[in-house]
């Protein structure tokens, strides 16, 4: 549950707010020697400005590839500029519509992470199921209270980090 928490979180980063951020850009996938390896691992990224990002690749062969998943990447809306040496990223300023879909695909990942959550607990619950013979009813009850307990506080926990990303989103 903790791992799917920490997911949620790490997807929720990923959606972009009005600044640059480079978590954003870790994971693109880029195409490089027949190999989709994140941009991380190909690249150095920097912030110099609020809504610009140099990207200074350690294989300088790599940088047209790294030029075309950025630009190919979905609900990016980044435009990347190749000088030779580096690549400089510019993100345009977001309308309102374009927040709110942010905050629909922040939903749903939310959504997500709260469905992984649950088919652990049931995974957990068909274990416990299984433990009535060896402990007893009562242990098996008790254990029940504290899955729904701890579940209901991971649960707790992604909405409120869904409703910090919402507001971060729609604040202007």
């Amino acid at each position: 549950m903790e791992r799917a928490l920490e997911s949620a979180k790490t997807d929720f980063g990923q959606v972009r707010t009005g600044r640059i951020n480079p978590a954003l850009f870790q994971k693109i996938p880029v195409d490089y020697y027949g190999t989709p390896t994140p941009l991380a691992q190909l690249a150095s990224l920097q912030v110099p400005e609020a809504r610009t990002m140099i990207v200074t690749p350690y294989d300088k062969s790599a940088l047209k590839e790294i030029e075309k998943a950025i630009a190919t990447f979905p609900n990016l809306g980044a435009s990347p500029t190749n000088d030779g040496t580096l690549v400089r990223v510019t993100i345009p300023e977001l309308t309102q519509e374009r927040r709110k879909e942010f905050v629909k695909i922040v939903r749903g990942k939310g959504e997500d992470a709260k469905v992984q959550i649950r088919n652990i607990r049931r995974t957990s619950k068909t274990d416990l199921d299984a433990l009535k013979t060896e402990v007893g009813d009562d242990e098996v009850a008790r254990a029940e209270k504290e899955l729904e307990s701890v579940t209901k506080g991971y649960i707790d926990s992604i909405d409120d980090a869904l409703k910090k990303k919402e507001a971060e989103l729609l604040e202007v």
